[in-house]
Order: C-alpha cells, then structure tokens, then sequence
C-alpha cells in the first residue's frame, strides 16, 4: 500500500535509512512497499537487498520533483522498466531540465499523478500506465470530484517521509540549508507536511473504506511490479563479458600476452615454477570469467605507454603474475612470494580490483580514453560516493540556518564550548548536528577517487547517473552497493610522485645533455645500487614519495632498512593500527633480535615467516583466519574486508567473527592466544595494505630515490614542480640547497613559470609569487621568447604590459636584480614610469624612445628587507632563518651529535618544520615535532600531554627546545619539557 516512501537518499529533504523504512513497514504489517526517493536511486539497489531479510516485497522508482513540486511518481514493473526509469531521469539530470507536466511514455513502468496536480482535462487523457494518486488529505475533496467516474484509476498514494517529530523538524532543517537561507523564512510550501508519518497497514485501509476499488487498484497495481538482482553468493559479476569476438578469443589473448611477457620480465631465469604459476591463474581467471578484465586493465596501460605516461599499478592485484607479464603491475609476485589468493579465489565473492595509479597531469586524459572506448553504449560511468554530514560541517550549516555569527558557529565547530553553558539555539545545533552524523544523513552525491564502471549492460540498468563538472556520467549508488551487485571498478587514480619522476627526465635532458637514455622501470638494477642503499639507511629520502615522512624516518632507521623487501614491510608496518596495538614495536624487536621470534606463535611463525609471526599485510589476515582458525576463503576474505571498515557493521561479518572464535576453540587454541591473534586481526581496522600494494609503492619510491641518488637537484627540481609532498615548499628549497643548489629568487630574464635549473643554480618559479598573475607570466616569458633577455627597467616595460601592482612584486622579489638597481630604486623609477596606470605596450617602434633619468638618493636596504618581502611573497626566507633570530644564538647542541648526550638535558635552538598532534588513550593531546638545527640536519621531538598543554607552538619559527635525549633501537628523540620560541628580527 505504500507507493511512496522517502528514505534520506531523497537528499536534504528525507532522513530515513533504506533499512530503516523495511523494518517498520514490516512491523506496522506491510507486505510490499516502494522506494520511491526524490529524483534519485541511490537506495534502490540496497534496498532490494535488504528486503527478504523484513520479508518486504520491495518495489523501486522514482519520485519526479520541480524543487519541492511533486510532478508524477514512476514505478518499475520489472527490471527493464528500472532501466528506462534510470534512463529518463539521468536525461533530465544531465541537462538540468525541469520535468514537464506529462509523464514519459515508457514500455515497462507505470506513473501515478498527485490528485491535487489533475485537471477534469488531464484526467481523460489518462494512458493505460498512469494512475491517480490519492492520499488521505486528498479524502475531503475527492468526494466533490468527478473522480468517482474513473475510480479504477484510483490508488493509494500516501507518502512515508517521516519516522516523528524529530524527523520532521530535520527536515525543515534540511531544507534551510538545500535552500540556503534561514529557518523562519522556510514557509510550508516549502516543506512536506509533518503527516507524512507512518499509519499501520490496517489504520491506512480504513480511511480509504469508503472507496471500494482504491485499495483493490493499488494491490493490483503492487503486483504487476517485480524487481530482481542477484546479490550475495548468487550474484555473478556484470562487468563487460567479453572483450573481443568470443570468449574462446579472449582466452587466447590473454594466455599470448602473457608467455610473450616471460622474456622482458624474466629473461634467462624462467623456470617451472614461473610456468606453474601462470598456468594456474589463468586457469582460474578463465573460471572466475574475469579474462576481460585482465585485457581491459590491459588495454588502459597499453594505451598510457603509447601516450609516454607513468603509471604504477597496485593494490592486490599486484598479487598476479599475469598481472606482472602484461605490464599493468611492476611487480613481481614470484619473487615476493605474493599470495595470489588475496587477489582471487573460488570462494571469494567480492570482485577484485586494480589500482592503477597515473600522474595528475595524464589521468584525465586516460579517463576520456576509458569513456570513448568503452561508454559510447552507456555502459561506463564513474563511481559515487556519499558525502555524509560530518560535526564540523553539520555544525557550520545549521548555524547558519538558525543565524548566529560566525564566531560563535566557529567555537561550535570547533568544541571550544561549554555544553552547560549554552544558549537555546546553540543547544539546539549542536543536538540536531549530532542527530544528522549519528542518522549517517547523506549531505550530496560526491565522486570517488577513481573507480570506474564497465559493464555488460548500460549503467542505467542498475542506476541514474548526473553528470558533474567532470564531464562523465556518474552513477548514484557507491563502491559497495557495485559489489554488492557485481560490478568491479576500475580504479584509475592520481599522484605526483609519479609526475616527478617523469618531469626528472625531462630536466635531466635539458640540463644533462650528456647523460645517457634512463630505463626507469629497470627496478632490480636498482634493488641493488650501493648508493641507494645507503640512501634508506640513512632515511635520506626528502622528496622520495611516502618514504619521506617523519614517521617513516624514523621506523627506516629503527628497522635499519636498507633493502627493498625491508622497505615493502617498513610501508605496512607504520600503518596506525599496528603502532597502536604494540606490533610494530613487538616487530622491531624481533627483527633486531633472532631471540625474540622465538616468543611467536609457531603456527603463526609457519605461517608468516618473513614478518616474524606478526600479521603485516592484508593477506596474512586471510592466511590466519584460513590455516589457524580454520575458515574457508571465503569467510577469511569476509574477515579482512570487515576489518577495512567497509563492511564490519554487517551481519554476515559479526557471523564470521563468531566463527573465528568458535572455530579456533575447537581446535584447541588457548583462549589467551586467539584473543591476542584477533587484536592483531583488528589493528587492521585503522588501515592496511596488500603485500603486493606495499611492493609496488616501493617500486616507485625506488626509482625516486634513484633519481634523487644520481641526479639530486634535477629530482628536486621536479618535486617543487609537482606539489612537492609530505612537507611545505619550504623545507624541499632547504633540501636542494644541501645537496648543492643555489637557490636563486625568480628573475624575469631566467625564470619560467615553474622552477628551472642551470647548472646547479635553482631559479624559482613565477607562479611561486603570491598574487602574481599567470597572465603576467604569460606575458613575461613570451616576450623573452620573442626578443631575447631584457636588457633594462624600461625595456622590461617597453615589451610587457603590466600593472604597478604586479611590477610591485616582480621588483620586490627582485626579479629585475640584472638591471644593477637595489629594490627601492626600481620601485621609485616604476611609479615615475607607470603612475599607476597599466603599462600598455604601443606597436612596435623603430627607435627606443627617451625615458628621462631621475636621480634619486641612495636607499638603506638590508637582508631582513629582503627576507620579509620572500616570507610575504613566497611564504619563507631564501636566506637562514637562524640569521632572523633578533638577538643572536647562543651556542647549542647539533643534531649530529646528540648520540652523545643520552640520558642527559640538551638545549636546541631548531626551526619548525611540522607538528604532528596525536591522541592518547585518555584523548589527551601529545605532539610530535620536526624542526631543522643551524647545520640544515633534522631534530625529532616529543611533547608529552602536559608539555603539549603548557608549550603552545605559535607557527613557524626557530625556537629553544629543552628536552632530554632518549634514544629507542638506535632513533634519537628529544622529549621537551621546555620550548620557547625565539624573538625575531622581521617583528
């Protein structure tokens, strides 16, 4: 009976879960019921899924509005029916059109029109598949209407929006914030109304007793409409079913891509167990019907080599030999001992993906290459993902709903308040803020980061699709309802380090002509490069990808990295839930210590060997839930999905887990120990890696930290170019500088729009500056290009138009130094020249005309001058920032020789570079702190809770640490318990 119900998928308007809506229609006696959100199927499909389980036959379609204006609502009769629903919809989305008055006339769906919409006129038109939809506030007039004539058009439409008074008042909410605007200019025609509540089956019938066929029409209507989807283990996965003519052909593609790839990956070293490998995964990728793809993924990279773009294929499906031999993984699973059935295996049920990581300048045009291939039938869409209200942003927009000022909607934002102090309003946001994150309340349809879709069937069979700015159409469900139905993404991702890499190059050849031809993939050449080596053990690796970060400074040379397997496990083991569990530490000790491995689990030793016992990747999660307790694969791979958060609410994970328990009980685990092997299963929960993504981003950070070993300031060079990393501009400039850069401010007669190099001299580059304009630059470099340098302050403004304001920065960074004129000079003969109007360059003359030469005095000038015009246009000093320091520094201990001073109180005196702030168990706030000593070497701190408290760090800066040296597995820490920032001259 109900045909219209509203889950919170009806975005900013409901606030009901899909579930939600099953669970009390089956309570308040409902068979049968139909989602039906507002311009929008997002539910649909897990809807459909959830239904057996209340015992609900589930109907889906669609509820099509003007804004608030219910113009029809459109049920499917069948799945086909779903699709041309899906269809129309994503018309109107992608066009941005209004619904016209008259419903669509589609094959296989119905439409029902809101009584209040009809007219006599457009009631006699009525088509075979549309109906009249009344509700019970419809009751009181429809008796006064002609209506009676066409009773067997007559169905119940009453809507269900709401599930109480809460609900409703969100509602409003939601509405203020879709509207923009403040909650007491909301009227009720821009509302539902508060009765759209939910009536028990038997209450909903009798207020329509008095209309005989009504409910007749509507349990008919019901009846005629069946959706189905395969879910769970009878769902087969829907991606694309073959990519070439047969299946036959696909096999053989991919069985003659794969043997003519043994020469290039293995050359003389192929044996038996390289032949037994392939044959067994293309065996069960045949079974598994997954050959298309293999060939698709293969095709993406293919086409990417074509275009001389870098790529880095990852996640598990670096598992795969087949993967490696067909270039789209740069690793090789043999070697690593990869567990290809974290990958795939009969019994795993969820698809498995690619990661295919390629520059952020390529992908894009990679994307596009997808699209033409292969969505030219609607049968490729990009993935959504929901963007829920999160307390911060649930805070901001009801504060602004309700009007408070910014700075109260600030400290609400931020938890600066006393709850008990709060005023009614105050209160108030912060009570529905809590409700909508509590609810899970979708805010709007957002992209993922890279997946997309590539389907047998168009994409609308399953979904609607808008079209963002992107340009492509995206579906309206995310990552995990595809799963749920079998649909596997592709993910095609985005990074710098790998436009990095690729711009090294590019440098290396302008400024190294000599330099012969790299073969950057050639990975083992440089597995066992002795300047690499050292590079890792000495964690000098600034600018080298993930590796680069404090943190994983200081675990390199805890672990005392210096190979590329120790590397792999080093990326694995910093994740957040092995430190906070203990395991890292335990795994250090074992890996310095032999003696201690013997304290491992002998079953979980046999098992995880490499890693001393302790679970490190992804797929030791499956080996142990598989071998130690029993599990078959698939339930393990329930285990380790469950744990990456996307699926550890589901009932079908809590049975597993019980499973786990109960299984390792009957095989005579101590209880002790299968506790201790699920919190290790469970430090998962924060974040883990497959062994095979490890190794690939591995892969990566070692042709970085070639480049960087081999040709060091080109490789920073690129860095700068490309976002630079973990840190700020600034400290990858201090890099530079120690490997024996000049680094030079951006000068209009070198400079480019990016960095550049000459030699070992760094110009900056223009887009550096702040508020400079890129059509200024633009200008600038084309009239270099076209003339030659600029030989003058008047010839600079003879061939480039430009304001006073942008010429302003250009000579306080002192980007026209050549002329021999100090700044101030240069400022005064640019206002005498340009008077503040825009210097507009005439035609071209004959002869340079005269420009009168005012003498001026002679300017005092100074390098904090000069520091404080780089700190405003650049964002940091190109001199010392020790020089700064207003009053001098007295002498203090170096980085270097810190080793000496265990145990014992230093003082410091160290430039900011990052803080890192944490949480204690208690929730306390504690810091970890990275600051530069006068010799340009890293000092590392900790601040203890009532350190953090006591000490506030008020930005950048040098500052007097006090602390004591402590010192764990050789790293070297300083636990402050004073540290005072130090006057500066610039204040």
């Amino acid at each position: 009976m109900l045909l219209n119900c509203h889950s919170y998928f009806s975005l900013r308007y409901g606030t009901i879960p899909e579930e939600e809506l099953l669970k009390m229609s089956h309570e308040n006696g409902y068979g049968c019921i139909a989602l039906t959100d507002i311009n929008n199927t997002s539910g649909c499909l897990n809807f459909v899924r959830m239904a057996p389980k209340y015992n609900i036959k589930p109907i889906v379609g669609i509820d099509f509005r003007n804004g608030i204006k219910q113009q029809f609502v459109g049920l499917a009769k069948n799945n086909t029916g779903f699709q041309e629903l899906n269809a129309y919809l994503s018309q109107h989305l992608h066009t941005n059109q209004d619904f016209p008055d008259q419903a669509p006339l589609l094959e296989n769906a119905v439409f029902i029109y809101p009584f209040k919409n009809l007219s006599d006129e457009k009631i006699e038109k009525l088509l075979p598949n549309e109906y009249i939809g009344v509700s019970i506030q419809d009751m009181g007039r429809i008796r006064f209407h002609l209506l009676h004539k066409y009773a067997g058009k007559l169905v119940i439409l009453q809507p269900f929006t709401f599930r109480h008074k809460r609900d409703f008042n969100t509602h409003r909410l939601l509405r203020a914030i879709d509207g923009n605007t403040l909650l007491s200019k909301i009227t009720i025609a821009d509302t539902a109304e508060e009765t759209e509540q939910l009536l028990p089956y038997n209450v909903l019938k009798y207020h329509f007793k008095n209309i005989d066929e009504i409910g007749k029409n509507t349990e008919k209507l019901m009846a005629e409409c069946q959706i189905h989807f395969n879910f769970g283990n009878d769902k087969k996965h829907q991606n694309l079913q073959m990519f070439g003519k047969s299946r036959e052909d696909d096999y053989q593609r991919i069985r003659q891509l794969s043997y003519q790839g043994i020469g290039y990956r293995y050359g003389d070293s192929v044996n038996d167990v390289i032949f037994d490998r392939i044959a067994m995964e293309l065996d069960l990728i045949e079974q598994q019907n997954y050959i298309p793809f293999f060939l698709i993924n293969h095709d993406i990279v293919t086409y990417a080599r074509h275009k001389d773009y870098f790529y880095v294929g990852r996640g598990s499906g670096a598992n795969s030999i087949v993967a490696y031999l067909l270039n789209i993984t740069n690793v090789d699973p043999v070697e690593l001992d990869l567990y290809f059935e974290r990958f795939m295996n009969l019994h795993r049920k969820n698809p498995p993906d690619f990661d295919i990581d390629f520059s952020w300048k390529d992908r894009e045009d990679v994307t596009k290459y997808i699209f033409d291939r292969y969505g030219k039938n609607g049968q490729a869409a990009l993935l959504a993902t929901y963007s829920t209200f999160q307390h911060s942003a649930a805070v901001r927009e009801l504060g602004k709903v309700f009007g408070l000022p910014l700075h109260e909607i600030d400290a609400l934002s931020d938890g600066k308040y006393d709850p008990n102090k709060l005023d009614q309003i105050s209160a108030l946001v912060i009570k529905y803020a809590k409700y909508l994150q509590d609810n899970n309340q979708p805010n709007h349809l957002s992209i993922h980061a890279g997946g997309i879709l590539i389907s047998e069937r168009p994409i609308h069979y399953y979904s609607a699709t808008d079209l963002p700015p992107k340009g492509f159409p995206t579906t309206q469900f995310d990552m995990q309802i595809a799963e749920d139905i079998g649909l596997n993404k592709y993910d095609i991702l985005s990074q710098r380090g790998l436009a990095k890499i690729k711009e090294t190059l590019e440098i290396i050849r302008y400024n190294r002509p000599e330099t012969p031809e790299i073969d950057i993939n050639d990975v083992k050449q440089f597995k066992t490069d002795p300047k690499i080596k050292e590079l890792i053990r000495q964690a000098q690796c600034i600018g080298c990808f993930y590796v680069e970060s404090p943190a994983m400074r200081m675990l390199l040379k805890k672990l005392e990295v210096q190979d590329y397997l120790g590397l792999v496990a080093a990326s694995s083991i910093i994740r957040p839930g092995v430190a906070k569990s203990g395991m890292m530490r335990e795994y250090i000790l074992r890996h310095r210590n032999p003696k201690k491995r013997e304290e491992a689990h002998p079953e979980l030793m046999k098992l995880m060997k490499d890693t001393y016992g302790i679970m490190v990747y992804q797929e030791d999660v499956i080996k142990v839930a598989h071998f130690f307790a029993g599990l078959s694969l698939g339930d393990a791979d329930m285990i380790r999905r469950g744990m990456s958060g996307k699926f550890r609410g589901r009932e079908e994970f809590e049975q597993v887990r019980l499973k786990f328990f109960r299984n390792c009980r009957n095989k005579g685990h101590e209880e002790k120990t299968i506790q201790e092997v699920w919190d290790q299963i469970a430090s998962f929960a924060s974040f883990a890696f497959a062994k095979g993504h490890s190794a690939s981003y591995a892969v990566e950070s070692y042709q970085s930290l070639f480049l960087k070993a081999y040709y060091p300031l080109e490789y920073m060079v690129a860095v700068l170019n490309n976002g630079g990393g973990f840190y700020a501009p600034e400290l990858y400039v201090h890099e530079a500088r120690m490997l024996g850069a000049n680094i030079l401010a951006p000068c209009v007669n070198h400079s480019c729009a990016q960095a550049i190099i000459e030699g070992k001299d760094i110009y900056l580059g223009l887009q550096s500056l702040n508020e400079i304009e890129e059509k200024t630059i633009e200008k600038i470099i084309r009239a270099r290009q076209e003339e030659g340098e600029f030989t003058s302050l008047n010839n600079f403004l003879d061939r480039v138009a430009i304001s006073i304001e942008q010429l302003t920065i250009l000579i306080r960074i002192d980007g026209l130094r050549f002329t021999g004129f100090d700044k101030k000079n240069l400022l005064w003969k640019a206002h005498f020249r340009l008077n503040k109007k825009l210097n507009k360059v005439q035609q071209k003359q004959l002869f340079q005309t005269e420009v009168k030469n005012f003498e001026l005095p002679v300017f005092h000038t100074s390098p904090v001058d000069d520091a404080y015009d780089q700190i405003e246009l650049l964002g940091f000093p190109l001199c010392s920032p020790f020089e700064l320091v207003k009053h001098g520094l007295p002498k203090g201990i170096m980085a270097k020789d810190l080793h000496q001073h265990v145990g014992h109180d230093v003082v410091q005196f160290g430039y900011l570079v990052t803080i890192k702030n944490t949480r204690t168990s208690k929730g306390e706030t504690m810091q970890f702190g990275t600051f530069l000593d006068q010799e340009g070497q890293f000092i590392d701190t900790v601040h203890f809770p009532p350190i953090a408290a006591k000490y506030k760090l008020s930005g950048k800066g040098v500052y007097k640490i006090c602390g004591t040296v402590t010192e764990e597995f050789g790293f070297l820490t300083v636990e402050v318990f004073e540290i005072i920032r130090m006057d500066s001259a610039l204040r």
